[in-house]
């Protein structure tokens, strides 16, 4: 049947992708946007896909998409909430970014600050700043993860712990309501742990699909964040945790950050 293969095809472009928009799919065979709607209530019936705001994203609560298919999810709120958070990174401040198609997207923001120390586990961050002649930068070692070009293990969280920075900006893979920040590979948790424990500020930079997905591990709470930068926060009980902990919130089109608890920098 016609609506069999259209629920094939699209997904598809959803492992492809990481995410489907009703719009495009509309567009893309040719039929209503009720269509779509309905083929995307049949696959998460089906628990193939999660319902997001406009779209839907693949159902993953124990495997992470691949680099490529993430790098692709919301890449221009992406690329914004980059902005948005270099916004709040002073120059003559040190920093640790793990690893994350966001954070990469905040080291892309970074390209023209002056007098930085980065200290990553990301490889894409380290070639993204080495264009910045203001930027040093220190690369940690361990083993790499081909996939995504990030460091991680053991190896890689004692080195880590060699050092104390004025900013932390990590990623996570999911964010539950109560603002537990969840990501799928221990090792790599591990890391960003250590990251988290050796950074006066810990900044979280993540899109709003975030919120709508599961991981099995824990990275930290609300209580060990200072701010999160993302696109949009719809979820009341996480605003509340957040206003709870006091985390700072910005979001694209919200109020800009000026340096929040980064007052303990390299510059004083």
């Amino acid at each position: 049947m016609a609506f069999q293969i259209r629920h094939k095809e699209i997904l598809e472009i959803a492992r492809t992708t990481g995410r489907v928009l009703v719009d495009e799919l509309a567009l893309q065979f040719d039929v209503t946007h009720q269509t779509i709607r309905r083929d995307l209530t049949d696959l998460c019936d089906q628990g193939l896909l999660k319902r997001v705001h406009g779209g839907a994203i693949l159902e993953s609560g124990v495997a992470n998409l691949g680099y490529e298919a993430r790098r692709g999810i919301a890449a221009d709120e992406k690329d914004q909430i980059g902005r948005l958070c270099a916004q709040a990174i002073p120059d003559n401040a040190s920093l640790f970014i793990n690893i994350g198609t966001t954070t990469e997207a905040v080291a892309r923001a970074l390209v023209n600050h002056r007098n930085i120390l980065v200290i990553t586990n990301n490889i894409n961050v380290a070639n993204t700043l080495s264009v910045n002649g203001h930027c040093e930068i220190i690369v940690a070692g361990g083993m790499l993860r081909r996939a995504d070009g990030g460091l991680i293990g053991e190896a890689t969280a004692d080195f880590i712990r060699q050092f104390k920075v004025d900013i932390a900006v990590i990623g996570a893979s999911a964010i539950d309501e109560d603002g537990t920040l969840l990501d799928f590979d221990y090792r790599e948790v591990s890391v960003a742990r250590a990251i988290v424990d050796n950074s006066r500020s810990t900044f979280v930079v993540a899109d709003s699909t975030k919120f709508n997905r599961s991981a099995p591990v824990r990275i930290a709470g609300l209580d060990e964040i200072d701010a999160i930068f993302t696109d949009s926060i719809d979820s009341r009980r996480l605003r509340d945790a957040c206003a709870h902990n006091d985390v700072d919130m910005y979001t694209l089109g919200g109020e800009s950050p000026k340096h929040p608890r980064a007052t303990n920098t390299a510059a004083d």
